[in-house]
């Protein structure tokens, strides 16, 4: 079977060989043929003359060959046969009839030589011709002594003339053959490059669709008119137990992170998505409050042409269900415990306090009632920051907004931290706080500024220096908290705000913390309208940036 399907090529080239010389022969001939019949009507009587009846027989005799003789079987060049019988038949004719423009003819089997032969069949069929042409001069002397003179005298600058013609055509006829054979070499490279390059391209396709199909998260691609062009096996597994078969989907059973709440048409992460917009780990829930409903997180990415402008986009969402609950149980375990350890340790703190106020009490024993002291009052302060965490997860910050002096606030944090730096010979630095009136909570400002001092001194070094500034910026005011201590990594610095976070560096040392105060922090300058962020370089240390708008009114 191999063997038949390499033959067949080979025979199809064969057979073009055969066709193209026929062809090729069968143009003259036609050629010929014409003149031939012009001639007849003109002249007659020049059949009379044998040479060139001789010269057209030639001609014609080689077109049989042409046609007759299987040129398949035969090696390539046995084929410059027919080309140099046309160039003798022509030249012949010529002979005999020299005004009957028979040279031009000649272009034929030049152009046919030096398309099929190279630069030798060029240059052989310029020469061959030459030769036969000028040799027909002095036969004029054999067959015609009187008027040999003269003839000669008026047909040579012609024959100059064809001989420089047949030169030129022959020139340029492999010039444009060799250009043409070079695109062809180069189109084939190029195609087998092409074909190469197609195939590639649907092995990686082919690749990808098993990856995405064997990922456990949805993928959706899509273009910029908002049509679905891909979709993987977790996304219609997802889609299908709310009954939507394509699509995005999502449609009219989507709510917000309470699970409650519709998203707004326009509001909603498939849509945004739809319309260029990034998408960054949304939590959404899908299906009725009243039934089964399950935590989708969706994130989402535009992709743009080289021109800049939107050509769709991908989504990604994955089912985060177990997480979210395991989550919320967490939170209202935590809520609980500290409820129940927080009306305990506020009595044992009021005891303590009794009776450390008795004078009676001896020095040692006043001693170990200071530690207890100390440590519930620590043990009091993790309690109420898990309460904290729990209400502000669960129902949001309660704010008891009203005028307040910010730089009162920072004043006063600053002179409570003093004893807590002094211990480890930190010196604090008060800048210049310019007078804001701002509407806020002043005691949840003051809880995160004592949080954001109390972290600055912690993981300070020792005879290290905390600076605490404030300026008016175009937004409202900022306060920035600057230490000299350890500092931190770029991925320590993308956790340090998720709940119960500790970095790595500080989890084994002798500085406690629950993980808790950053998260806190950051959800009361939020709910106040601004934010709170880190700056921070390894061994150089950290500002802690509280951004606040203010009531200029």
């Amino acid at each position: 079977m191999v063997e038949h399907t390499s033959r067949m090529p080979r025979a199809g080239v064969r057979e073009r060989v055969e066709r193209s010389v026929f062809l090729s022969q069968l143009l003259l001939a036609a050629a010929v043929l014409l003149l031939v019949g012009v001639s007849v009507l003109t002249r007659p009587v020049m059949f009379a003359d044998p040479l060139y009846f001789l010269g057209v027989m030639i001609i014609f005799a080689a077109t049989g060959m042409a046609a007759a003789v299987p040129w398949r079987r035969f090696p390539k060049i046995y084929i410059v046969v027919l080309p140099l019988l046309d160039i003798l038949g022509l030249t012949v004719a010529r002979i005999a009839e020299p005004n009957l423009g028979v040279s031009f003819l000649l272009v034929f089997p030049v152009i046919w030589m030096s398309t099929h032969f190279g630069q030798a069949g060029a240059t052989g069929s310029v020469v061959f011709s030459a030769l036969l042409l000028w040799a027909g001069l002095p036969m004029r002397f054999l067959t015609d002594p009187l008027n040999a003179s003269g003839y000669a005298t008026t047909q040579a600058p012609l024959l100059a003339v064809v001989t420089i013609m047949l030169a030129f055509v022959a020139s340029v006829t492999y010039t444009s053959t060799r250009r043409g054979q070079a695109q062809r070499v180069l189109l084939t490279q190029q195609a087998g490059l092409f074909e190469t390059a197609l195939q590639r391209s649907r092995r990686q396709e082919q690749t990808l669709d098993e990856i995405f199909n064997a990922v456990d998260f949805g993928v959706v691609g899509y273009d910029r008119d908002a049509r679905v062009n891909f979709m993987n096996r977790a996304q219609r597994m997802l889609l299908s137990r709310y009954g939507v078969s394509d699509g995005i989907g999502l449609a009219e059973i989507v709510f917000k992170e309470d699970g409650v709440t519709p998203y707004p048409e326009h509001e909603r992460p498939t849509h945004r998505a739809m319309r260029g917009e990034t998408v960054d780990r949304v939590t959404v829930w899908l299906g009725s409050p009243d039934q089964q409903q399950s935590a989708i997180l969706i994130s989402a990415r535009p992709i743009n042409d080289p021109s800049g402008r939107f050509d769709g986009g991908v989504l990604v969402s994955r089912d985060v269900t177990a997480e979210v609950r395991a989550v919320k149980a967490r939170d209202d375990l935590v809520a609980s415990v500290s409820h129940e350890l927080r009306t305990p340790l506020t009595s044992i703190l009021g005891y303590l306090e009794l009776a450390l106020d008795d004078e009676r009490v001896d020095p040692d024993t006043r001693r170990m009632l200071e530690i207890a002291s100390k440590n519930a009052d620590r043990l009091l302060e993790i309690v109420s920051g898990l309460l904290t965490a729990a209400s502000a997860s669960n129902e949001g910050l309660a704010l008891n907004l009203e005028p307040c002096d910010i730089a009162a606030i920072l004043t006063e944090a600053v002179e409570s931290a003093v004893p807590l730096a002094s211990q480890r010979s930190i010196r604090l630095e008060l800048g210049h706080l310019p007078e804001l009136s701002v509407v806020a909570d002043a005691f949840r400002l003051r809880q995160v500024i004592d949080n954001v001092l109390s972290n600055a001194i912690k993981y300070n070094v020792d005879s290290g220096t905390v600076s605490v500034s404030m300026r008016e910026v175009a937004f409202g005011l900022e306060v920035r908290v600057t230490d000299t201590g350890r500092g931190m990594s770029e991925d320590e610095q993308g956790n340090l705000f998720d709940r119960f976070y500790r970095a790595d560096s500080v989890r084994g040392s002798s500085v406690h913390g629950t993980g808790l105060g950053l998260n806190i922090s950051r959800e009361i300058m939020r709910e106040h309208g601004g934010d709170l962020r880190l700056e921070s370089v390894k061994g150089k240390g950290t500002t802690a940036i509280a951004t606040l708008p203010v009531n200029r009114g």
